[in-house]
């Protein structure tokens, strides 16, 4: 008989673990609380009400998708997933990965000032090469040569650092402190330094309040995007070619499906039913929503795929009595003004298509640390005539990371309506596009618009109350010294399993990857547990050039003799790293 395992949660952990354990002969169930959506934060949405005239509602996403070069994990599983072509008639089989299209430009707009284009991979042309330079030309950024040098000499000493002085100095300070943010902004508001350096990629791309992310976090990331840059065979930033459900989540639960994963949706988790003479769960109570009924639902395992808020409200006392570390999980949600940030979508469906830039932009001062990029230029194969009113023609799709500042009218995203919240994003957009004279975006170009749906339009609710129902689905951050609270995947409960983004992984930071890889984890938990002889799931850490290990070796003696960072280096290893680097560059080998 084979292994049964409940999966609570339908989100990318869920269904990364449901993929792994179908293809090592486990009977996998998945119990998901949406009623008709997959993926969790991953999906996609229908935009309702705006269809016409027998066409579908236009395509809305929870937040536009961003798989960077550094992903490994989520890859590999899309590597799995196939989907068929029709090429000239003929059925072509090929994986949901064949769905990603590489970005090239990545633009920072500003408010009165000309954007700055810059490229994202390493470059390969000659036109890659004029951008740089142009990019590279810019001196209206503000920045001191004390603030260039500065910053430059903190990349280098996280670089140089050895991973065990990052886990246990660099985790527990704050990203803000670690960057002398204060220090450099002495007197600014506002401050370049902090927009273009402290700020930036982090906190527009990961929705990472760069006041309250651990340097580890913040750091290790910023490392890989700019490693990335500079390695000619990298893929940097990368798009979906659709709609995510269309082009990888739908095909993905066909595959499972196909594979014997049952599915069940509009089911909710609201109790582990625990056996501490056991410590195992004997069965967990789940409410289906469609029935209006309660269920007990048994298994030989469990994962727990749910985030962050969702789980530690059901870890009890008997979970307790059998693994007592399960009260960190409870105490970081009690963080939830520190743990739990927002990070959530609005698409614009234009009558025009305004390309931008073929890639991500990044509105470097707006308040609310908006980021977009122009779905339709990555999405070829779809026709746009076919959704909507038949007239939109582009779409402007935008992710808001800061909902706790103020904008532009006076007020934080979070205080707003909905209509509030279309027209303020809109705004700050526009100043930071419209400049010299030229009118790139305008609203009378807008047709109709879409809020995330997790966003309600609530205008009264508890003042830093992170889990009202303002925002249905926050993101996990990783502040400072939280790696401290957060779990393992195995627990001392024999037969529970964590995957979600809480959990300690090498990627570290609140993603896709990140879920996949804690499902990863789960599973290879349930394979040893249950003496199974299917081979353990790969796990990728993060990697960095071999170029800089002499540096990290030397700073782990440094760190084992309880010594500080220090930049000077002995004689021998410089000559050694230059070696090293010759090495490299003659053989090609990373």
């Amino acid at each position: 008989m084979k292994t049964k395992v409940a999966i609570l949660g339908g989100g990318v952990a869920g269904m990364s673990a449901a993929h792994e354990l179908i293809e090592r002969g486990f009977d996998v169930s998945v119990y998901e609380k949406q009623p008709v959506y997959i993926g969790g934060k991953a999906r996609s949405v229908n935009a309702e009400n705006t269809a016409t005239d027998g066409r579908k509602d236009l395509p809305g996403e929870h937040g536009f998708r961003f798989f960077p070069g550094f992903y490994k994990h989520i890859t590999d599983t899309m590597k799995r997933i196939p989907v068929q072509e029709k090429i000239a008639g003929k059925e072509k089989k090929s994986s949901v990965f064949d769905n990603l299209e590489s970005c090239e430009r990545v633009m920072l707009a500003r408010f009165g000032k000309a954007p700055i284009i810059n490229i994202v991979n390493f470059p390969k042309n000659l036109a890659d090469i004029k951008v740089l330079i142009n990019a590279i030309a810019h001196t209206d950024m503000g920045l001191t040569k004390e603030n260039q040098e500065f910053f430059a000499s903190r990349i280098w000493q996280l670089i140089t650092s050895s991973y065990e002085r990052r886990q246990q100095v660099y985790e527990r300070i704050g990203w803000w402190e670690y960057m002398q943010t204060d220090m450099q902004c002495e007197g600014l508001d506002p401050c370049p330094y902090e927009e273009y350096c402290v700020g930036g990629l982090t906190h527009s791309l990961v929705a990472a309040q760069p006041k309250l992310m651990s340097t580890k976090t913040g750091g290790d990331i910023l490392l890989q995007l700019m490693l990335l840059m500079a390695n000619p065979s990298a893929k940097t930033d990368r798009v979906l070619n659709g709609p995510t459900n269309d082009v990888w989540l739908n095909p993905w639960l066909t595959y499972l499906k196909s594979k014997g994963v049952k599915y069940y949706h509009h089911y909710k988790a609201e109790e582990f039913q625990c056996d501490p003479h056991t410590s195992s769960i004997t069965g967990v109570k789940v409410h289906n929503h469609t029935t209006n009924t309660d269920e007990i639902i048994t298994a030989d395992y469990y994962i727990a795929a749910m985030p962050l808020e969702r789980m530690a409200p059901l870890v009890n006392k008997e979970m307790l009595t059998i693994d007592p570390s399960l009260q960190f999980l409870v105490d970081l949600s009690r963080k939830k003004e520190h743990s739990l940030n927002w990070m959530n979508g609005i698409q614009y469906y234009l009558n025009q298509d305004v390309a931008l830039t073929k890639g991500h932009v990044i509105f470097i001062d707006s308040p609310w640390a908006v980021t977009a990029i122009s779905q339709v230029q990555f999405w070829s194969d779809f026709k746009l005539s076919e959704y909507g009113n038949g007239q939109v023609k582009g779409i402007l799709s935008v992710d808001v990371s800061d909902w706790f500042t103020i904008g532009l009218n006076g007020k934080t995203a979070k205080e707003c309506t909905l209509p509030e919240i279309v027209d303020e994003v809109w705004n700050q957009m526009e100043k930071s596009l419209n400049t010299g004279g030229q009118t790139l975006i305008a609203k009378s170009m807008i047709i109709t618009s879409h809020v995330d749906s997790d966003i309600k339009d609530k205008v009264e609710f508890v003042k830093n109350d992170f889990l009202s129902e303002h925002n249905s689905e926050p993101l996990l951050v990783n502040t400072a010294n939280s790696w401290s609270l957060r779990p393992e995947s195995i627990t001392e409960i024999q037969n529970l399993l964590l995957a979600s983004d809480y959990v300690r992984t090498y990627t570290d930071l609140a993603t896709m990857e990140g879920a996949n890889e804690a499902a990863r984890r789960a599973v290879n938990g349930i394979i040893s547990k249950s003496g199974s002889s299917a081979s353990y799931c790969k796990i990728w850490n993060l990697h960095e050039p071999n170029i800089f290990a002499v540096l990290r070796w030397l700073d782990k003696r440094r760190f084992d003799k309880g010594l500080p960072w220090k930049e000077e280096i002995p004689w021998l290893f410089k000559v050694l790293h230059e070696l090293i680097y010759l090495y490299h560059k003659l053989t090609g080998f990373k």
